[in-house]
């Protein structure tokens, strides 16, 4: 959850990118790697939305991570609402 409320989209990428590294070091940490990202999404009225992908390869990699995120954040139709938190987990791990 934020401090704030954020309406800029820059403002909300730049979250999104900062996530996207926490989830990189957790799986290099735990040596792990992911098949299908979500994207968790809650506006400040609190209502909430999810979008997940799956891939074929395993997810890793910052890159990845943040432009597989990122174009399921541009999916979503903001409607010039603020969020309230931005999350990114992924599901269907595997040891290395």
């Amino acid at each position: 959850m934020f401090a704030q409320d954020l309406s800029d989209i820059s403002q909300m990428l730049q979250e999104l990118e900062q996530i996207a590294q926490i989830v990189e070091q957790r799986l290099d940490q735990h040596e792990t790697r992911g098949h299908t990202l979500t994207l968790k999404v809650k506006f400040s009225d609190y209502h909430q939305i999810t979008r997940s992908r799956t891939m074929l390869a395993p997810i890793s990699e910052l890159s990845t991570i943040f432009e597989i995120a990122k174009a399921l954040f541009e999916s979503i139709d903001l409607e010039n609402r603020s969020i309230r938190l931005l999350g990114i987990s992924l599901q269907h791990l595997r040891q290395l």
